[in-house]
């Protein structure tokens, strides 16, 4: 509608002609990443709970982040500024990721072998499917 009226496709929120996603997508991507090497670090180091509280911590940045990053590209989707599905494969890994934090606050070694390591995996392919497909927007510059 906007698109048909100006003539112009609309531009993703932007911070000094960058768009907001660009700068905060790649904190959980990052995050959730390391979470599963903490993961795996931790089955590898005997039961050093050290790993397994690296992990929950990334976890927790990666959950924070990856709502504000979803509030922008839920915005921007519905603006038409960008695709949906970028948007639906990070709603999905933000949603096994709140999972696996919730496996992940059981005690020691329950809390990542099985469950917790299978949730991991899971969301690391769905978060890096999503920034695979959000990547086109990091180049972009916003002209006014």
């Amino acid at each position: 509608m906007p698109e048909a009226a100006s003539g112009r496709r609309p531009v993703p929120i932007s911070i000094d002609r960058r768009p907001v996603t660009a700068m905060l997508l790649p904190i959980p991507i990052i995050c959730f990443i390391g979470n599963l090497l903490t993961d795996i670090s931790y089955l590898n180091s005997g039961g050093n709970l050290t790993w397994l509280n690296f992990s929950t911590w990334l976890n927790a940045a990666g959950l924070l982040f990856g709502g504000i990053a979803g509030a922008f590209l839920l915005i921007d989707s519905i603006r038409g500024a960008l695709g949906w599905a970028a948007f639906g494969f990070l709603l999905s890994a933000w949603i096994v990721e709140f999972f696996s934090a919730l496996v992940h606050s059981r005690d020691g070694w329950t809390a990542v072998s099985g469950a917790g390591l299978i949730l991991s995996i899971i969301g690391v392919v769905l978060i890096l499917i999503s920034g695979w497909l959000w990547q086109s927007v990091r180049y972009l510059e916003v002209r006014p």
